[in-house]
């Protein structure tokens, strides 16, 4: 959808959600008795007026707090959680502004906790249907942003094909602006060495280029003959005159430019730029959480992991006889991995595969159809329910709930000498589950593990309570589903 549509769409959904919000709210106290009785009853005319000044009130507040900016193609997670910041501020201005004398009743704390629900619940559904549908329209084609990818050519293949490879992005490229003719123009950038050692980049023997090339003195005549929204700019960081050139020619031109990382940023976000006085520093591999996150998280490590044990404990005894019944071998599978800092822990799961499944073979990488598993073990893989005795290993601290998987001695010294700063994984606990497994696929080759590495490390710098919470979810959905491999 358009831009027109999707902020006219989000004003109209939000409008209903608000107004359905506090007439719910206004029944539920005034007519249905559900929350504590009021002082005294409006008129039915003045409350309908208040309800509409109510509803102009939440959307100018969304308004001012950035909740109709622009979220092409953004996380519906990420969203909810404005939404639930906005209701909660919001709520707040409202009550200790209009009632605040009240404030210490348990029936005005009631009546407040209440309509902030009703607030977060109706205005967060709407939300939620009208991103549904604009990621359905992404996905059929419709209301891509038309963007140009400009580097120097041995690059742009590359750059195509990557953004290929994520239709959710929503990106429809339709042209691109080269700095040079072959791999002979222009420096070898860090960001080429990186993609021809992912083998993406293209043999130029006759090979078609994908979309039109340009030449550089046409980038300002293409952004308004082809209605450009956005310009990827594929540049090493030794590129910095080309840069320079490319964003003195997009000035003043109503476009987003997107840099894409170099070789640094890619394999793992080694960079995080700041400014002192005005100059740019670069910081090498910040810390990626303040300390009272690193606090709330390891609580929430403890927390969550006691209440799994205990609570499911009759059903993890269960599963573990029918895993000695169903197959020879212990229940439990003790396994060497790598934890923080390259420091070697024992992790346990439930075993899944057959009693020294790997004997004649040396460690190897899980296959689809495995006939390594076991009958039951294909299920506790399906359902994640394999991976619970590491709740163990959180409370003792090996692990967390959330971080890269932890791998075996043995494949984190042949990736360490294939993928650059592999080691980096290891600067944080591994988790139970993280960002690569709900993005990507269980590993069964080399490539699936760079892949998998780069959003490892996209976590590591990007690192927060919230993106914590998000994995968790996604992963208790694909759970439930029973959807793991």
């Amino acid at each position: 959808m358009s831009r027109r549509v999707e902020l006219l769409a989000l004003l109209f959904v939000d409008a209903i959600a608000v107004a359905l919000a506090n007439a719910l709210w206004y029944k539920a106290r005034f007519d249905w008795g559900w929350l504590p009785a009021p002082v005294f009853r409006p008129e039915a005319g003045i409350a309908w007026l208040v309800i509409a000044l109510l509803t102009v009130f939440w959307l100018l507040f969304f308004l001012f707090l950035g909740l109709y900016r622009e979220r092409y193609a953004g996380s519906r997670f990420d969203e909810f959680v404005s939404i639930l910041q906005a209701a909660t501020l919001g709520i707040l201005v409202l009550f200790f502004v209009l009632f605040i004398e009240s404030l210490d009743a348990l029936g005005a704390r009631t009546n407040l906790a209440a309509y902030w629900l009703a607030i977060v619940v109706f205005v967060s559904f709407g939300r939620i249907v009208v991103r549904s549908l604009q990621k359905v329209l992404i996905l059929q084609g419709k209301g891509l942003h038309r963007a140009l990818i400009v580097g120097w050519s041995n690059a742009l293949y590359a750059l195509h094909e990557e953004v290929a490879r994520y239709p959710e992005a929503g990106l429809d490229i339709v042209g691109a602006v080269r700095l040079g003719t072959g791999l002979e123009d222009g420096p070898e950038s860090a960001a080429d060495v990186l993609r021809e050692d992912d083998g993406l980049a293209p043999e130029h023997g006759g090979r078609e280029a994908p979309v039109p090339f340009h030449d550089i003195e046409d980038l300002p005549h293409l952004i308004d003959r082809l209605d450009i929204q956005d310009v990827l700019i594929a540049l090493g960081s030794s590129d910095g005159e080309a840069l320079m050139k490319v964003l003195t020619l997009c000035d003043g031109k109503n476009v987003h430019l997107k840099l894409v990382p170099d070789f640094y940023s890619i394999i793992g976000g080694m960079a995080r730029t700041e400014h002192m006085y005005g100059l740019p520093l670069i910081e090498v591999q910040p810390e990626p959480m303040q300390v009272w996150e690193y606090v709330v998280k390891r609580l929430l490590d403890v927390v969550v992991s006691l209440v799994v044990l205990l609570i499911g404990l009759p059903l993890w005894i269960v599963i573990g006889l029918l895993v000695r019944v169903t197959s020879h071998g212990p229940a439990i599978y003790r396994q060497k991995r790598i934890g923080r800092h390259g420091k070697p822990f024992t992790m346990y799961k439930f075993r899944t595969m057959k009693n020294n499944a790997e004997a004649g073979t040396g460690p190897v990488w899980a296959q689809a159809n495995d006939p390594r598993y076991t009958a039951l073990g294909r299920w506790l893989r399906r359902t994640r329910l394999d991976e619970i005795p590491q709740f163990v290993n959180v409370l003792r601290g090996d692990m967390s709930l959330v971080g890269p998987r932890p791998e075996r001695p043995y494949f984190v010294e042949k990736l360490a000498r294939d993928i650059p700063l592999y080691n980096r994984r290891h600067r944080v606990k591994p988790g139970i589950t993280g960002w690569a497994q709900v993005k990507w696929k269980y590993d069964t080759s080399l490539e699936d593990v760079r892949q998998k590495v780069k959003y490892d490390l996209f976590y590591i710098e990007n690192m927060s309570l919230k993106r914590d919470f998000q994995i968790l979810f996604r992963t208790i959905y694909t759970a439930l589903r029973g959807s793991g491999q």
